[in-house]
C-alpha cells in the first residue's frame, strides 16, 4: 500500500487569498468519518513545512492540504480592484515544484476542473499519473451518452465560459435531438442570435 495519501483540492473562489470561509479544514473531519481513520489537516498546500510533513508520512497516513486556490499560483491569475493580475511565472514554477515534491504518484479525480490549465492539473510533474474512480465514472457516462444515447437525446449545457465548451457544443450538435444552453453562456448565444452589440 501507499506510505501516505495526500489530498489536495479547492473550494470556492478565494481569489488567491486565505479566506476563512473557503478553508478545507471542515472537510478533514468529514473525510475522517468517511474513511474511519484520522486525517491530518495542514494549514497550507505548499512550502517547506508541508513538504517535510508529507515526505515523512508513513503507515497509510491521510493528509488533507489547505485550499489550493488560496495561492494565486494555482489558477495563474486573480482579480485585484476589478483588474485581472497574472501570477509571477517564477512563483508559479515554485508552487508547481512544491506540489510535485509531495508524492510519487498523481491521481486526478477532479473531472470538473480537468480541462483547466491550473497548476494542480498541469503542473504536477510526476512520472506516474492516473485518473481516479470518479473521473473514470464521468468519462464512461459521457462515452455511453455520446456513443449510444437513448432517444430523444437532450443535452443541457451551462456555465459561464463559451470558450471552454464551444468544441463540445460543436461535437454534440449532430448527436443530440435538442440542446439547451443555460447559465452565463446563454447571454453570449442570445447576444449573437439577436445581433446585439
Amino acid at each position: 500500500g501507499a506510505a501516505a495519501v495526500i489530498l489536495m483540492s479547492h473550494l470556492g473562489r478565494p481569489n488567491g487569498e486565505a479566506v476563512p470561509k473557503y478553508s478545507l479544514k471542515p472537510v478533514a473531519a468529514e473525510v475522517e468519518k468517511l474513511l474511519g481513520k484520522p486525517v491530518e489537516f495542514l494549514n497550507d498546500c505548499v512550502g517547506a513545512e508541508v513538504e517535510k510533513t508529507c515526505q515523512a508520512a508513513t503507515g497509510g497516513k491521510v493528509i488533507l492540504l489547505e485550499n489550493l486556490r488560496y495561492h494565486i499560483e494555482e489558477e495563474g491569475s486573480a482579480k485585484v480592484d476589478g483588474q485581472k493580475v497574472k501570477a509571477d511565472a517564477e512563483k508559479v514554477e515554485a508552487f508547481r515544484k512544491s506540489l510535485t515534491s509531495l508524492a510519487d504518484v498523481y491521481v486526478n479525480d477532479a473531472f470538473g476542473t480537468a480541462h483547466r490549465a491550473h497548476s494542480s492539473m498541469v503542473g504536477v510533474e510526476l512520472p506516474q499519473r492516473a485518473a481516479g474512480f470518479l473521473m473514470q465514472k464521468e468519462l464512461e457516462y459521457f462515452a455511453k451518452a455520446l456513443e449510444n444515447p437513448s432517444r430523444p437525446f437532450l443535452a443541457i449545457l451551462g456555465g459561464a465560459k463559451v470558450s471552454d465548451k464551444i468544441q463540445l457544443i460543436e461535437n454534440m450538435l449532430d448527436k443530440v435531438n435538442a440542446l439547451i444552453v443555460c447559465g452565463g453562456m446563454a447571454f453570449t448565444f442570445k447576444k449573437t442570435l439577436d445581433n446585439l452589440k
